[in-house]
């Protein structure tokens, strides 16, 4: 589906109404206009970056980095451009980001029952340690609350 040469960048609050159409399409409950533009405008300690083709925003993350620690609030593709790699793509590159700034450790919530985005944390080194019941709703799921420590990331990485 892809139509141009995929473009990486920090996205900005010109980028909201974006956010938002790839938000919808992601989620059943999908955060408001209103905690997106504070991301993008107000919280000191959020970034949001994203792919484009062309002028299309596809894929996003937001995230929190909180001193050495990076906290994914969301991350979304567009059903379209999904099962081509670029969350896988978008994460590796936040990653480098945030281990560059300083970043230790990244983590994250994911459906308990979300198998593809499961699969894809475990294959980045992520491990699940705790699970949040009922965390989700529409449909009705537990959490799980996934980490990745950069050092052995790392470690596991060159030894490959």
């Amino acid at each position: 589906m892809l139509q141009n040469e995929p473009v990486f960048r920090k996205l900005g609050p010109d980028d909201l109404d974006e956010v938002l159409h790839v938000e919808r399409l992601s989620f059943s409950r999908p955060w408001s206009r209103e905690a997106y533009g504070h991301e993008l405008a107000d919280n000191p300690l959020a970034s949001l970056y994203g792919f484009f083709d062309g002028d299309r925003l596809f894929a996003f993350i937001c995230f929190w980095m909180i001193v050495d620690e990076i906290h994914i609030g969301n991350i979304a593709v567009h059903p379209a451009y999904r099962r081509q790699g670029f969350g896988e793509l978008l994460l590796r590159r936040v990653m480098a980001i945030c281990q560059g700034q300083g970043g230790k450790r990244m983590t994250l919530e994911v459906r308990k029952r979300n198998f593809p985005a499961r699969d894809l944390y475990l294959k980045l080194g992520f491990t699940i340690e705790g699970e949040r019941r009922d965390y989700y709703q529409d449909p009705k799921d537990d959490a799980l609350i996934m980490w990745l420590d950069f050092s052995a990331a790392n470690a596991a990485a060159g030894s490959e």
